[in-house]
């Protein structure tokens, strides 16, 4: 769930017809139409943000990468687009959410042919950053530019589903098309693949995605804020995805990290005190926003690392390759997106986002449980497929934590409470890897020192890592259950 949601209508509303147009008319059609572009860029870098972890040892062999280095070519993806999200969306209420939309799609079309016929280490690390740059500036405003087409509750419903859908199940269709990719072709292709599908969204986009001025540089660009926050977020991210090798209590680990927490603390207080705040606090009294926030951090990091841990478990432990991994992970993605797509907003609109979330997260609690027991020798059809389809959690959760998160914000912080949004995703994603990674490995590490066998010790180590997970889940529950509050019908 990674590295791209009938809701109570939020309350970001934008200048709209006083009946929204009938279903079907040319400017409906164009509405769908311009959600598709939406959807589709983002999917595009979803899907690569996860892509690339089955091509890794296809990678490493060709281009020579030692085994530190080669985590970059995931890391400099990472750290490009956690960082720049909020700066991007603040950018994109400035410039024009479309003009933003369309220079992220374009750069990273063109970093993904970089990528492509990268020749060394350095090139592909390069070709990952532009990629992760590109991605921030396209991300950030989507969420942005949705709400300002949707107004009424259930086409907006719908559209927050079609959204939620690229981001619940591409980081799964991403395991599988990279595998595929990579058996049958190279893993040139897995970024080759963006070049036709970044062209067609460009050349979409333009006539279909609204014109929107902004709000114009006399509206204040907080400069210095925005080196402050990009730099706290993009250390204190190089942080995290460092600890494996470095460790939670190493000199470099505390150092770098509480450098971080200075950095977002001046941040915190420069948006307190200056005339055009890059993000202004206001946007935090909305329990809502902060909720939804707080809540995506703690289900995305339990989430993120279920497809990572198990992806190595299936490798790892059971012997899948590349292809097969994805292959087995592929339900979840098909039950995230029926669920996602089918019935989500339906649902949302019969009881309520704030119902409907809660309920997505206790199926979420059990996908962890029962991977906290998962056995040495899995037999997949009575062990990991009743799994799969538990995700669905996935797909309730997503599209109505979407709604309520977007819900506090004003018109003109949609982009800004977008790319918060997107921010916080990133942030979960990071954290939960790093941290449940290395519960994972310290586990392992201590069963294989008590004469453990090496299967048996992964096994260990990837249970106490889902254990943990679980509970992540279980805190998300608490705040949402006791933060978050329906929003009123319009």
């Amino acid at each position: 769930m990674s590295e791209t949601s009938a809701p109570r209508t939020p309350t970001v509303t934008a200048p709209a017809p006083a009946e929204p147009p009938a279903t079907g008319g040319p400017e409906s059609r164009r509405r769908w139409l311009a959600l598709g572009v939406i959807a589709s860029g983002t999917l595009m870098t979803i899907l690569d943000g996860s892509i690339v972890t089955v091509a890794m040892p296809a990678i490493q062999r060709d281009l020579g990468f030692s085994a530190a280095g080669l985590s970059w070519v995931v890391n400099a993806y990472l750290l490009a687009f956690g960082s720049l999200l909020l700066l991007a969306g603040r950018l994109g209420d400035l410039f024009g959410r479309k003009r933003m939309f369309l220079a992220g799609t374009a750069l990273f079309t063109g970093a993904s042919v970089l990528a492509g016929v990268a020749g060394s280490p350095g090139v592909l690390i390069a070709a990952r950053f532009l990629q992760g740059v590109g991605s921030a500036a396209a991300t950030a405003v989507a969420l942005g530019i949705l709400v300002t087409l949707f107004v009424a509750p259930g086409e907006r419903a719908r559209a927050i589903a079609v959204f939620s859908f690229t981001g619940a199940a591409g980081a799964s269709l991403g395991s599988v098309l990279g595998g595929v990719l990579t058996d049958l072709l190279s893993w040139q292709w897995i970024f080759f693949i963006n070049l036709p599908i970044g062209l067609a969204a460009l050349a979409i986009a333009r006539p279909v995605l609204p014109a929107d001025r902004g709000l114009g540089r006399a509206a204040g660009a907080d400069v210095l804020g925005a080196l402050l926050v990009t730099a706290g977020l993009g250390l204190g991210l190089h942080t995290v995805v460092s600890v494996e090798s470095r460790g939670w209590t190493s000199p470099a680990t505390l150092g770098f990290g509480g450098l971080a927490v200075l950095l977002l603390a001046a941040f915190v207080a420069r948006q307190a005190t200056t005339a055009s705040p890059l993000m202004p606090l206001r946007i935090l009294r909305s329990r809502n926003v902060a909720g939804a926030n707080l809540v995506q951090v703690l289900m995305v990091a339990a989430c993120f690392a279920f497809q990572v841990l198990v992806a190595l478990y299936l490798q790892q432990v059971l012997g899948y390759g590349a292809a097969g991994t994805g292959l087995a992970m592929l339900p979840a993605a098909v039950t995230i997106g029926v669920v996602s797509l089918g019935v989500s907003a339906r649902l949302n609109a019969r009881f309520g986002e704030r119902k409907m979330l809660l309920a997505g997260l206790v199926l979420l609690v059990g996908v962890l449980g029962l991977l906290a027991r998962v056995p040495v020798r899995a037999d997949y059809l009575t062990d990991l497929l009743p799994v799969m389809l538990l995700t669905a959690g996935f797909g309730l959760a997503l599209p109505a934590l979407t709604s309520l998160g977007m819900s506090g914000a004003r018109a003109d912080d949609a982009g800004l409470a977008s790319g918060l949004f997107n921010t916080t995703q990133q942030l979960g994603m990071a954290v939960g890897v790093a941290v449940l990674a290395t519960i994972a490995a310290g586990r392992t590490e201590g069963l294989l020192a008590a004469g453990a066998s090496q299967p048996a010790a992964l096994t260990g180590g990837f249970r106490l890592a889902f254990a943990v997970a679980a509970g992540l889940l279980v805190a998300a529950f608490a705040v949402a259950s006791t933060v978050l509050r329906q929003p009123a019908r319009r």
